[in-house]
């Protein structure tokens, strides 16, 4: 279908002149522009297209593929004999259209040798740092959600660096996503999910551009890094006693947690991490006992599976 006969809109509405422009850029790329139509929340205007595999992409700020997600949606597909989610992509200058939410099925037709793929074509292109919010495909953990957040907030920093960092708060969902995602780079094992209760509650967005406040995250970073160094001799001093328990590490933190009795007032990130890194240098390893632990861990677990 030309651009020109775009009529999947509104009785006595056509699409605007930006519209029909990205679809006669679709054609020119290879691919098929199918319907020109507005969304049903917002209102915005949107083209559904059909592409050429070849230029779809992965936005270069999300997720690693999951190999065993990638089989499941694979072999799904393949017993379905049919493609029937179209991904969501925006158009970068190049010709090259970017998918935000679509990575794993784009990467399933690479597998199948499909030629094409169907794609909901958005014309704002800050649409590609808006992942966490679109990405329905598969369940982000919290390594996941921390390395996607740090690797848009680097592709930020490049092209809108003036902006301040909380105007970011929709993209990024909660300001210790980036800290995290920093000390994931570093150490891919990190014990991202003992900290986190801490780092939800003084961690916050800061109303400093992104370039400033950058710097300020990988600051931050170092402090979590250093009381995670103390929390790893801890623990190993514990498990050097015979206390061999999976919960040992998160029985440790939470013994030494400045935040336990903070209800209504809470500290700032600073304060929080000096009393935390203080509690745990003087954590006395030698007063632990097994049942604690394992008490405590049967405590957290019950909660985990009754909320």
């Amino acid at each position: 279908m030309a651009p020109a006969d775009l009529a999947a809109f509104p009785a006595g509405e056509a699409p605007p002149k930006s519209i029909r422009n990205l679809a006669e850029q679709v054609e020119a790329d290879g691919g098929v522009a199918l319907a020109a139509y507005r969304e049903p929340v917002g209102r915005n205007w949107q083209l559904f297209v059909i592409l050429p595999l070849a230029k779809v992409k992965a936005t270069p700020y999300q997720r690693d593929i999951s190999k065993a997600h990638l089989e499941k949606l694979r072999k799904a597909i393949t017993k379905l004999d049919r493609f029937v989610d179209p991904v969501v992509v925006i158009r970068g200058p190049d010709g090259t259209y970017w998918t935000p939410n679509g990575n794993h099925r784009r990467t399933v037709l690479e597998k199948i040798k499909a030629a094409t793929i169907p794609a909901i074509l958005l014309a704002e292109s800050d649409v590609a740092f808006q992942i966490l919010a679109l990405n329905t495909e598969k369940a982000h953990n919290l390594k996941e959600k921390s390395l996607e957040v740090i690797r848009m907030y680097r592709g930020l920093l490049d092209e809108q660096g003036r902006k301040h960092e909380d105007s970011f708060a929709f993209q990024f969902e909660e300001a210790y996503y980036a800290t995290l995602g920093l000390l994931y780079e570093e150490h891919p094992r990190f014990a991202g999910g003992a900290f986190s209760s801490i780092l939800r509650r003084v961690d916050k967005f800061q109303k400093e551009p992104l370039k400033e406040a950058f710097e300020e995250r990988q600051r931050r970073a170092a402090l979590v890094d250093k009381a995670s160094g103390i929390l790893d001799k801890q623990v190993e001093k514990v498990k050097r006693r015979g206390i061999r328990h999976p919960f040992v590490k998160n029985f440790v933190l939470a013994r030494c947690n400045p935040l336990t009795r903070a209800r209504k007032t809470l500290p700032s990130f600073d304060t929080a991490l000096k009393r935390l890194i203080e509690n745990l240098e003087n954590f006395d390893a030698s007063a632990v006992r097994y049942d604690e632990v394992a008490r405590a861990g049967v405590m957290v677990a019950a909660a985990a599976s009754s909320s």
